[in-house]
């Protein structure tokens, strides 16, 4: 039975032996080609500032305050490993909403539009540099009705590491679609967040027993540091 896991306090005891009789959970390790995608690190899911949750709402409705910052912290060095390799980092990001096409999220969660044009920006610390692929979505997946998979196949990749806002969500439904579209799938769950840290750690543990392998960023970076630069 594994220890020390980020569901650890969530998840019983009772259901990891139910998931371990079965098999489920097996790591499917990394390809050769990794590219990284980071998720929705905008001001709107963070705040301008490092803040607690009830304060960073004022700003944002969106924001998950400090926890999201944690994370920030933590994709600067897993960046910094992709500059240095030459690999694909890839910005799926929330796109502007107007009034005429929120959608039925909008209906869910109205606070949704209600976020003003700095939320939109991203966060400077792990801010797109030249070459980087931006691809702008209105839904959680980043592969609905974008280019990303045809970006991926052009550059190769065979394994995407996905990371940002938020697990239960974009993160969640992301991860899923690249599963099924046959990449190799790897979370650093320090580099993925959350409102609820419930909902947080049960998504962490089912994606990693279903779609990908979860792992801390430390691990990752060094499994990765391991793969040759791309030619």
């Amino acid at each position: 039975m594994q220890t020390n896991t980020p569901w650890d306090g969530v998840i019983s005891a009772e259901d990891i032996r139910a998931y371990e009789a079965v098999g489920f959970g097996r790591p499917s390790g990394l390809g050769k080609r990794p590219a990284l995608l980071i998720i929705d690190i905008q001001y709107r899911t963070v705040g301008t500032q490092r803040q607690p949750f009830l304060e960073a709402i004022k700003e944002f409705p969106t924001s998950c305050g400090e926890i999201g910052w944690k994370a920030v912290d933590a994709i600067v060095p897993l960046l910094a490993l992709f500059r240095e390799k030459g690999w694909p980092v890839l910005y799926p990001h929330v796109a502007p909403k107007k009034a005429y096409d929120g959608g039925r999220l909008a209906e869910k969660i109205p606070a949704i539009m209600n976020v003003s044009a700095k939320g939109y920006e991203f966060v400077e610390e792990i801010a797109p540099s030249d070459g980087d692929v931006l691809l702008p979505k209105k839904h959680p997946s980043a592969f609905f009705a974008t280019a990303l998979c045809s970006h991926l196949i052009d550059k190769e990749v065979d394994t995407v590491i996905v990371v940002g806002c938020s697990t239960s969500g974009c993160v969640r439904g992301t991860v899923v679609d690249a599963f099924s579209y046959n990449f190799k799938v790897a979370v650093p769950h320090e580099c993925v967040f959350d409102r609820s840290e419930t909902t947080h750690k049960v998504n962490l543990f089912d994606l990693g027993q279903k779609y990908a392998d979860v792992s801390s960023t430390a691990d990752l970076m060094a499994r990765l540091r391991e793969i040759p630069a791309h030619d």
